[in-house]
């Protein structure tokens, strides 16, 4: 006779010794035999042999029973069987029943996670790492600005007679003139400054 969790099928033929409500299932004996049961308190939790509860099973043509679903405070116990025809002193096991340890939790994992990902990337990914994709593309040149020669980079521009010159070349040709002109100044002022001391002479 083995002691089965109430939520363990009859096939199982293992002892199952720390239990909350739990059922008797008797198996292995004569045909239509009867078995009588009796669980009894035992230490630290109870008077030893003191009677918890007892009972009959009717066994069926191929000698097995099962008994109602049963339930005892939480403590230690053992159940103690006896029939015709046995040999010996009386079978027993000894076990333990704790429905506080037993009860299984309130809350279940939910199946579904809290939050539904994006079915679509919130940006567009960008060509080129660590730069962001223009959401607008970039305002064409006016037309002005684009036919405009700019002075800085040396450029063409049109003279004032109509032809074409380079300013970089006048510039050049107007300080090389004024250079020129300096030392013709200079030149003459050192000729009249001496024309003048060898008069006084």
């Amino acid at each position: 006779m083995k002691i089965h969790d109430a939520r363990t099928g009859e096939a199982l033929r293992k002892n199952q010794p720390h239990v909350c409500t739990f059922y008797l299932d008797a198996f292995g004996f004569d045909g239509r035999q009867q078995v009588d049961w009796r669980i009894v308190q035992m230490p630290p939790t109870g008077s030893k042999g003191t009677v918890a509860k007892s009972d009959s099973l009717d066994l069926d043509g191929d000698g097995h029973g099962r008994s109602a679903d049963l339930t005892l405070p939480d403590g230690h116990y053992k159940l103690v069987w006896n029939f015709d025809g046995e040999h010996g002193r009386a079978k027993h096991k000894v076990f333990w029943t704790d429905c506080e340890g037993d009860e299984e939790p309130s809350g279940k994992p939910s199946s579904e996670p809290s939050e539904k990902p994006s079915e679509k990337p919130s940006e567009k990914p960008s060509d080129k790492p660590g730069e962001k994709p223009s959401d607008q593309p970039s305002a064409p040149e006016s037309s002005a600005s684009a036919s405009a020669p700019a002075a800085s980079t040396g450029g063409p521009s049109a003279s004032p007679d109509g032809g074409s010159g380079d300013l970089a070349e006048t510039g050049t040709s107007v300080a090389a003139a004024s250079v020129a002109a300096a030392l013709l100044l200079s030149a003459g002022g050192l000729l009249v400054a001496r024309r003048r001391a060898r008069g006084r002479s």
